[in-house]
C-alpha cells in the first residue's frame, strides 16, 4: 500500500506547501528581471533560478509523497559522499543537496538546481561505498547535463518559456505561481515516464568518471547495474526503475562500448575504506 501511494502521488504531480509564503518565495526568483523589458523570447534559456525553483517544487512533491529517512547520521553520510563527488564537478558551488527517503522501492532522483534523493530500498541493497557513490554521480551528471529542464521545456514547449518571462516581466505573483506549478507537475511526471534513453546512458558515463574523478572505484555503478540485471521482473521495489530506464544489460554494454578499458587504471582506488552507514 505504501508503494502505491507513493506512486499515486507521482502520478498526481500536486505541488505540495513546502515553504511558508509560496507567492512572496515564487516572486523573490524573478526580481533579476528587468521591468522594463518590453518583449518575451520564448527560446531564451531557463535561468539558474528558475531551474533551482523548479527543482524545489520536484522535491516538495516527492518529499510529500516519500519524506526523509529519520536518521540524522545517515542524511550526513549521504550529503557527504554527494558533496564531494559534486565538488569535483565543473558545477561544484550549485546548492547541493542529498538524502534518503523512506521508500522500500529501488530508485533514485536528481531536481534541477542540485537536490537529490535515493530510496531506503536502493541504499539497502548497495553493498559498498563505490556503489553509493556510482549512483549519486549518475544523478549528479542529470543535474549537470539539465536533462530534466530540457525534458520539461520540451513537454510544456516554448510558450510556457515565454509565459514564465511574460509573469516575471508583468511580477504578477499569482501568474509566476501558476506558471511554475505546470513546471513542477512535468518535472514530477518524468519520474512515472522515464527521460529519453539517451540521457540515462549519457548520465552513466558522466558518472562514472566523475566518480573516478572523485577517488572511487568508477565500476560502482556497475555493481549497482549488476544488482539490477540479477532482479527478477517481478520484484515489485524494482517496477518503477524498469518502466522508467533503459535495461541495466543495455546500459551495461553501453558504458563497455563507449569506455573500454580506458578506468581500468582507477578500479582499485578508493576513496573510503569501502563500508557504508548502517541503517539503523
Amino acid at each position: 500500500m505504501k508503494r502505491q501511494l507513493f506512486t499515486i502521488a507521482l502520478l498526481l504531480g500536486g505541488v505540495l506547501a513546502f515553504a511558508p509564503s509560496n507567492a512572496q518565495d515564487f516572486g523573490n526568483v524573478f526580481k533579476a528581471f528587468s521591468i522594463g523589458k518590453k518583449a518575451v523570447d520564448a527560446n531564451r534559456p531557463i535561468t539558474p533560478e528558475e531551474e533551482a525553483k523548479i527543482g524545489y517544487g520536484m522535491a516538495a512533491n516527492l518529499l510529500g509523497a516519500a519524506p526523509l529517512v529519520k536518521d540524522p547520521e545517515l542524511q550526513r553520510y549521504v550529503n557527504r559522499v554527494g558533496r564531494w563527488l559534486a565538488k569535483h564537478t565543473e558545477q561544484p558551488d550549485l546548492a547541493w543537496k542529498f538524502g534518503v527517503i523512506d521508500s522500500p522501492d529501488f530508485n533514485a532522483f536528481s531536481m534541477p538546481g542540485g537536490t537529490i534523493l535515493i530510496t531506503q530500498g536502493l541504499y539497502q541493497r548497495m553493498r559498498d561505498e563505490s556503489e553509493l557513490a556510482g549512483v549519486l554521480a549518475h544523478e549528479i551528471s542529470h543535474v549537470l547535463l539539465k536533462h530534466q529542464i530540457k525534458a520539461i521545456q520540451s513537454e510544456l514547449g516554448k510558450e510556457w518559456t515565454g509565459e514564465l518571462a511574460g509573469a516575471a516581466i508583468e511580477q504578477h505573483s499569482g501568474a509566476n505561481s501558476q506558471v511554475l506549478n505546470r513546471a513542477f507537475s512535468a518535472g514530477t511526471e518524468l519520474w512515472v515516464r522515464g527521460l529519453d534513453k539517451h540521457d540515462e546512458f549519457q548520465a552513466d558515463i558522466h558518472g562514472v568518471i566523475i566518480a573516478a574523478r572523485s577517488g572511487y572505484n568508477p565500476y560502482g555503478l556497475v555493481g549497482v547495474l549488476q544488482t539490477i540485471d540479477a532482479a527478477q521482473p517481478k520484484d515489485g521495489a524494482m517496477a518503477l526503475l524498469f518502466a522508467t530506464h533503459p535495461s541495466a544489460g543495455s546500459r551495461i554494454e553501453a558504458l563497455s562500448t563507449k569506455l573500454g578499458e580506458q578506468l581500468d587504471v582507477y578500479a582499485d582506488q578508493s576513496h573510503t575504506p569501502g563500508r557504508m552507514y548502517a541503517l539503523k
